[in-house]
C-alpha cells in the first residue's frame, strides 16, 4: 500500500490549528492516516496510507501543502517493494 511520511513546519504556535485541518481535509478522502505534532526541527509529522499513489500525491501537494500557515514540508514515499521485509 502506497505510504508516505509528510513532515511539516509550521508558523510558530499555529501547530494546532494545522492538524485540525488536516484531519477535515483528509476525513473525506479514502486514506488511513496518523497525525501527531513533535518537538526538534518539525512540528508536525503526517503518516498518509492509500490504495492510490497518485491520489496520495495529489492530496500532498494539492491539499495539504497549500494550507496557509505551513512554512514547508518534507515528504518521504515508503518504497514499497521494502515494506515488509
Amino acid at each position: 500500500m502506497p505510504t508516505a511520511y509528510v513532515l511539516l513546519n509550521s508558523d510558530l504556535g499555529s501547530d494546532t490549528s494545522i492538524i485540525d485541518e488536516i484531519k477535515k481535509i483528509l476525513h473525506n478522502e479514502e486514506i488511513q492516516f496518523e497525525i501527531q505534532g513533535v518537538y526538534g526541527v518539525y512540528d508536525i509529522v503526517l503518516k498518509l496510507s492509500s490504495d492510490n499513489a497518485e491520489n496520495l500525491r495529489a492530496i500532498i501537494t494539492d491539499k495539504i501543502r497549500k494550507i496557509v500557515k505551513v512554512q514547508s514540508t518534507l515528504t518521504m514515499m515508503v518504497i514499497e517493494e521494502q515494506e515488509n521485509l
